[in-house]
């Protein structure tokens, strides 16, 4: 039993951190391709549907339809390989560290502006130096 223990290795931090992120990622691109697939066969559907099936004949709905999902599909696409690689975790990091930067600032202006304007009284027992 102990040597079972003993053989699992432990992962550091760093390293959980690193794997969490690609299997995010993987998971982000294995969603793109499925919506692309789908996409495709839906296209192909409506097109079918619409001429062949004579669905809608009188009019040609299905450029209407594929267009509007084309736009969210680039939507999704700028999502995955755009916005999540300028706007990922690390981003998130940075501006927080930042702004919890700028709130000690803050607050150690206004702690010296008290201070300054209502001084803590001295302990009387205590000799000057």
């Amino acid at each position: 039993m102990r040597s079972k223990q003993r053989s699992i290795k432990e992962i550091d931090p760093e390293q959980h951190e690193m794997l969490e992120k690609a299997q995010s990622r993987i998971r982000q691109k294995k969603r793109l391709y499925y919506h692309f697939v789908i996409f495709l066969l839906g296209s192909v559907f409506m097109i079918v549907l619409n001429k062949v099936l004579k669905y809608g004949e009188q009019y040609d709905w299905f450029v209407w339809a594929i267009s509007g999902w084309a736009f969210l599909f680039i939507i999704h696409f700028i999502n995955v390989y755009i916005t999540s690689v300028f706007l990922g975790k690390e981003w998130e990091r940075e501006q927080r560290e930042k702004l919890v930067l700028k709130q000690k600032t803050r607050i150690a202006a206004l702690q010296k502006e008290v201070e300054k304007e209502h001084p803590l009284p001295q302990d009387p027992t205590k000799t000057p130096e």
